[in-house]
């Protein structure tokens, strides 16, 4: 029997400026069902959505939601009206307000406007059971300014199942999850849909998509270019839809390890937070190898990819970058060393938005003489170099004039890698390189570290997607708690354990190879 129409879009069309970016796109949702939203970075996705939960207006094209047995039309560009109506959006970005604990952000909208109290001990009793059945552990008394991005996005995925939506959009909901926390919620969000709930699910990892959905959804530069049964597609049909043509992983050859290129030795950073803490952490790279940092993000990720980038002093332990100990590293002497970084947040740490592209491009070269002579600009060299980059990287965009923040993610990401990869660095932090593209963006990353390897240069690739470890890493630790584990074991389910800190087997103390340098 055929389940009941929950939610149809019709026509939906959005410009901007000359860019089209959703074409006259149809799409319908079922009761209870699970539809996967698949397609390129820029392709229309989050456009799409947006339409939906009425954050942009449609230029054409309408919205209807089942209400009571019958369809009504939602009124254009009122999220208030689509909440109303049952549907709750996690956002790509964000939409937290900083300043307010977790809790506050969850229950924030949902209480009346003149109540005379709050009654959030309420709310905590029904958030509590909804982390633990998820598996998504948030510090609701924290404010959100100071949790990292991966708490961020839990709060986010918390804050749409607290209002109990008939349909639930997730724009990315696993990034950050460890494969038991990805399980836990997709479990839960079944048992949900086995009850009525009606899901929209964005996501780059096909492994989830073929696993989690009922039917797939390709939309292509703007337009939806085929539909099909989860049953009848495989990662073959999906690529051929999405962009024309079946896409491989990108091959890791054999490449013998060189000499130690970078090193930590029983580095310790105190902090109020464990999350921006680190405990006796020693590591070890070599010219040629990434190291892959799994972990569940929090656990202190972010405080060693300060310490790496000079951004965060230790209390104690010694660096040492080709052998040579720093002392009180900044992240001028970090980049003058030869360390290059790819930060975690690309719109926060990686580009200066109101600067344009071509300047994006030489901010970590103000010293060269391509940049400027005597302290004046080279204008001419800068726009040559733009031009270069932008082609060799496949940036794509409104101009190398143009500010650097009006570009997707994947073009911003794609503007970092070409800047700090055409510096041929010795050292590479990647945190998180690939969050949040398409399979064919994150591979093309995955390649141009892939050929940093090949040339010589040793990487530490932070990153939660597993997938994206198991693929790159010569040699795989976790994370946990502030402390480094390695380990030896490729088993997705064993690393997982580790990530929570539950798994011990096949694993030993990362200590560095060579002599520490000079005690901080």
């Amino acid at each position: 029997m055929k389940k009941p129409i929950i939610l149809k879009l019709a026509g939906l069309t959005k410009r901007f400026g000359t860019v089209l970016a959703a074409d006259a796109i149809d799409l319908t949702l079922y009761k209870g069902e699970v539809l996967a939203l698949l397609g390129e970075n820029g392709a229309g996705k989050t456009t799409l959505m947006n339409m939906l939960f009425g954050q942009y207006t449609p230029d054409s094209g309408h919205v209807e939601v089942c209400v009571n047995g019958a369809m009504q039309r939602l009124p254009a560009g009122q999220p208030q009206a689509a909440i109303d109506a049952g549907i709750g959006m996690v956002h790509q970005h964000f939409t937290l307000a900083e300043n307010l604990t977790a809790l506050d952000n969850i229950v924030l909208g949902s209480e009346p406007l003149f109540s005379f109290r709050r009654h959030l001990q309420k709310a905590r009793r029904k958030i509590e059971p909804l982390m633990q059945g998820a598996g998504l552990i948030a510090p609701l008394n924290e404010r959100v300014g100071t949790l990292s991005v991966g708490e961020r996005q839990r709060v986010e995925i918390l804050k749409a199942l607290y209002r109990d939506a008939r349909v639930l959009v997730l724009d990315e909901p696993t990034a950050v999850l460890t494969p038991q926390e990805a399980d836990s919620l997709f479990a839960s969000l079944r048992h949900m849909v086995d009850r009525g709930l009606s899901v929209i699910f964005i996501s780059h990892k096909l492994h989830e998509v073929l696993a989690f959905s009922d039917r797939i959804a390709v939309l292509r530069h703007g337009r939806k270019v085929g539909e099909m049964q989860t049953a009848d597609a495989d990662r073959g049909k999906i690529a051929a839809l999405m962009v024309g043509e079946e896409i491989s992983p990108p091959p890791r050859e054999h490449v013998t390890p060189g000499n130690q290129v970078f090193s930590l030795h029983n580095v310790t950073v105190r902090r109020d937070s464990t999350r921006d803490s680190l405990n006796d952490v020693s590591l070890c790279l070599r010219a040629g190898e990434i190291v892959g940092i799994a972990g569940v993000s929090g656990n202190g990720q972010s405080a060693l990819a300060q310490v790496i980038s000079g951004l965060t002093q230790p209390d104690s332990g010694s660096l040492a970058v080709a052998g040579q100990p720093l002392h009180r590293p900044t992240p001028k002497t970090m980049i003058k060393s030869h360390v290059g970084r790819i930060p975690e947040d690309r719109h926060h740490d990686g580009i200066i938005s109101a600067m344009t592209v071509a300047e994006n491009l030489i901010i970590e070269r103000l010293d060269d003489d391509l940049v400027q002579h005597r302290g004046f600009l080279r204008h001419a060299a800068i726009d040559a170099n733009a031009e270069r980059l932008c082609r060799a990287y496949d940036v794509r965009g409104p101009g190398i004039h143009a500010r650097a923040g009006l570009l997707s993610g994947g073009n911003i990401q794609k503007l970092i890698l070409a800047r700090v990869l055409e510096q041929h660095p010795q050292v590479i932090l990647a945190n998180q390189p690939t969050r949040g593209l398409d399979f064919g963006a994150a591979g093309e990353v995955g390649q141009r570290l892939l050929e940093a390897r090949k040339r010589g240069a040793g990487v530490i690739l932070i990153s939660e997607d597993l997938d994206e470890i198991l693929t790159l890493s010569d040699r795989i630790m976790v994370m946990h708690d502030g402390q480094l584990t390695e380990t030896t074991s490729r088993d997705r389910a064993a690393i997982g354990l580790l990530m929570t800190g539950h798994g011990h087997s096949q694993t030993h103390d990362p200590a560095p190879e060579t002599t520490p340098g000079v005690q901080i």
